[in-house]
């Protein structure tokens, strides 16, 4: 048995679950009027289908004056137990049936009473429903509560005094069952205090909703499906204020800038700050939450121009693209959009703390000039890493991380600290290894790491990890071709602990055990 909600009326907020139980059921009940018609049905019928069977439980009395001898509870509890045994036989025989319910099931919902009649001898799942509660709200456009509020739910058949008792000491509050209720709801809500606040909304997200202040409402119109709702205070009272909010002034373009591409002029608006972000080293499953939430909050974004193509386009956004030979400059533009108020983000490939923005960025912001401005690094995946785990666990154990290029040190130093490693037997994760105008590079580096590793040390190369044109491969270091070697390609190589295992059905595995032989 399935207890499902169908939300508030709007057939198009029932849910997807909902939606494919009910098509999918042997047996559809629902609880109707006399008259036979059911809410319920109504909304679920874009979604049943030819030769299911139907169950109307039609309710013996509702408003009109019960015929049973003990009274309305007594002629409810048989009509309920009756109900029971119609669905139970259809249980029995094998047969799935679900039990549609306006709104929520557990929400003054009709369906809970078959559950605590059944649910004990079946198998039972209740699917929830958006309640009329929140559809009141969304139809209005206020919250129901907001920070440290109270929300209180009361059905309007108490008596007037305790109604305004629970309202004079509630936040926020919906009152249920309205119909003739109505008369002592605002009533209730005069004696708290409450009137002018209280809103009421009627069929809400159906073709016949309706919503007005509560005091303007005449009580001769209200019908069952219908509800008082008493909005946030908070958000009332800070939807007046920013209501009567001045917008800053806009100020003028910061210092010459790279190419700037969509949204609106910077504005002022107190301190802004940077954010230094990197985006890992593909698509977005690469890039952390908190880099995202980084991305989708700032008002500019800043980098290199491949980069920045990889961040999704927003119109509220303004991108800066610049050739990646300008970080100086681009860091000194970003500090100076976030000085206006701005909250930028310079993105990065990978980590921005390898090789990449972080670094420039601290530095231009070290200046006097700029100490004042907020940066922030958040972490990336670094393609070290990345081609790491594609391969196994090569830097499972002591490993170092140097750049090939010779663009901001001196071929000098690179080559003895890539000495230094290879005869520290350290694994070595090799950033930049070659490019367009540096083609040697690869080269001399093999010579120098073959003066103190075995020719079988093996090599991992990888490139473009994540991306379409991703390829890994791994060569014995006398193997390694530097004319398979650009840019975008990382090499990894091994130490003498190094191992590459082939595994079959997985191709080579290579890992650093973390234990060093004595």
């Amino acid at each position: 048995m399935y207890g499902v909600g169908l939300g508030p009326g709007d057939p198009e907020l029932v849910t997807v679950k909902a939606a494919r139980l009910v098509e999918r059921a042997d047996v559809v009940a629902y609880h109707s009027a006399r008259h036979g018609r059911s809410v319920a049905r109504t909304i679920a019928e874009p979604y049943l289908r030819d030769g299911q069977i139907e169950e109307a439980l039609t309710y013996p009395v509702t408003t009109e004056k019960p015929e049973h001898p003990d009274g309305y509870r007594a002629e409810i509890e048989e009509f309920y137990a009756a109900s029971a045994a119609r669905l139970a036989a259809h249980l029995d025989a094998g047969r799935d049936v679900v039990v549609l319910c306006e709104g929520d099931p557990f929400f003054y919902g009709s369906y809970m009473h078959m559950h605590k009649r059944l649910a004990g001898r079946y198998p039972t799942e209740v699917v929830p429903g958006v309640t009329s509660v929140s559809a009141a709200a969304a139809v209005l456009g206020r919250p129901l509560v907001e920070r440290d509020e109270i929300l209180t739910v009361l059905p309007g058949t108490l008596p007037t005094e305790i109604l305004a008792e629970r309202l004079a000491a509630t936040d926020s509050a919906a009152i249920m069952k309205l119909g003739r209720t109505f008369g002592n709801v605002r009533a209730a809500l005069a004696q708290a205090g409450r009137l002018d606040e209280t809103w009421y909304v009627e069929r809400a997200t159906t073709d016949r909703q309706q919503s007005a202040r509560l005091a303007e409402v005449d009580p001769a119109t209200v019908p069952y499906f219908s509800l008082a709702l008493l909005p946030s205070r908070v958000h009332e009272r800070t939807r007046a204020e920013l209501a009567g909010a001045v917008t800053p002034p806009a100020v003028p373009e910061p210092v010459a800038v790279p190419e700037s591409i969509g949204g609106p002029e910077p504005v002022a608006a107190g301190m802004g700050e940077v954010v230094v972000i990197g985006l890992g080293p593909a698509g977005r499953e690469w890039c952390t939450p908190q880099a995202q939430d980084a991305l989708a909050v700032a008002d500019d974004l800043v980098g290199y121009g491949p980069y920045l193509d990889r961040v999704p386009a927003n119109p509220r956004q303004r991108r800066h693209a610049s050739d990646n030979r300008v970080e100086a400059e681009r860091a000194e533009f970003a500090l100076d959009l976030a000085r206006r108020g701005r909250r930028v983000a310079v993105v990065s490939s990978g980590d921005p703390g390898v090789f990449a923005m972080a670094a420039a960025v601290l530095e231009v912001a070290s200046e006097p000039k700029w100490t004042d401005i907020p940066v922030r690094v958040l972490p990336g995946l670094t393609a070290a890493h990345a081609v790491a785990s594609r391969v196994g666990a090569p830097l499972g154990h002591d490993y170092c991380v140097l750049s090939l290029s010779d663009r901001l040190k001196p071929w000098e130093i690179i080559a003895k600290r890539l000495t230094a490693a290879a005869e520290a037997d350290l694994v070595i994760a090799i950033y930049n290894p070659g490019s367009k105008s540096r083609t040697w590079q690869v080269a001399a580096a093999k010579e120098l790491l073959l003066a103190h590793r075995s020719p079988e040390t093996p090599v991992v190369l990888g490139r473009d990890v994540g991306g379409t044109g991703e390829r890994v491969r791994v060569v014995r270091l006398a193997d390694l071709d530097p004319a398979e070697v650009d840019m975008r390609t990382l090499l990894l190589v091994g130490s003498s602990g190094t191992r590459v295992v082939e595994r079959g059905f997985a191709g080579p595995v290579v890992f650093t055990p973390r234990r060093y032989p004595a």
